[in-house]
């Protein structure tokens, strides 16, 4: 486990890296709250957690400190307690999971902003919906009232050479530019998620406006789940 203050230099040179336009969501996988507040001293907004049951114990200890993100596989039986914790749900891969969430979000009297999810490297098994049928996926969710589109989201191969990735992170861009210009009513193409700790580089010089870092601000997990 790192210490809070190699968090805390950690979090500052990335945010003095990262060129304005670009936001930091800083993904506290496996992380506890003791860490994440720290980081959020730095200077981290917005957090990324991947599973639920882990944001709900964090959550209460730091929820007015930072904007949450949910930036895992989100199953239909954790929407509930997803659209309480989250101000934001970054992947969204199926019509499906966004009518659960548009009802739910309902009864609450809530938008939710969400990022729809792309599988840029159409890998079977990685979740996100396949390139060809983003902009219909997004056609269809922007029908639902209590949700709003505010971009897209994509995963490059989490280790290797982060030149691997670059070829997905200008598809899911070229995708990006192509849904901007359509007008899309309750759509506002804002975010462009992509790049994590090995790869936020590269996705920054193919358009990313939002990195989803952890390893580089935490260091390596105690454990995997």
């Amino acid at each position: 486990m790192m210490d809070n203050s190699t968090i805390e230099k950690n979090v500052k040179r990335i945010l003095s890296e990262l060129p304005s336009n670009v936001k930091l969501v800083a993904a506290a996988k496996t992380r506890n709250a003791e860490e994440i507040e720290r980081a959020i001293r730095a200077g981290v907004k917005i957090i990324g957690e991947n599973y639920i049951q882990e944001a709900e114990s964090v959550y209460p200890l730091v929820r007015e400190k930072a904007s949450w993100h949910f930036i895992g596989h989100l199953q239909k039986n954790k929407v509930k307690k997803a659209v309480n914790l989250f101000d934001m749900i970054e992947t969204i891969d199926s019509f499906k999971i966004a009518v659960e969430i548009d009802k739910r979000c309902a009864r609450l009297s809530k938008t939710m902003d969400v990022l729809v999810e792309v599988n840029s490297g159409k890998e079977p098994q990685k979740s996100g919906v396949i390139p060809e049928e983003v902009e219909q996926l997004v056609k269809q969710i922007s029908s639902l009232e209590h949700i709003r589109i505010m971009g897209l989201m994509t995963m490059g191969p989490r280790f290797g050479n982060p030149e691997d990735s670059r070829p997905y992170f200008k598809l899911t861009k070229k995708i990006f530019d192509r849904i901007s210009i359509l007008n899309i009513p309750n759509v506002e193409m804002r975010y462009l998620s992509m790049g994590m700790s090995n790869s936020y580089k590269v996705a920054i010089e193919e358009g990313t406006n939002l990195v989803r870092i952890g390893t580089k601000i935490f260091g390596e997990r105690v454990y995997e789940k």
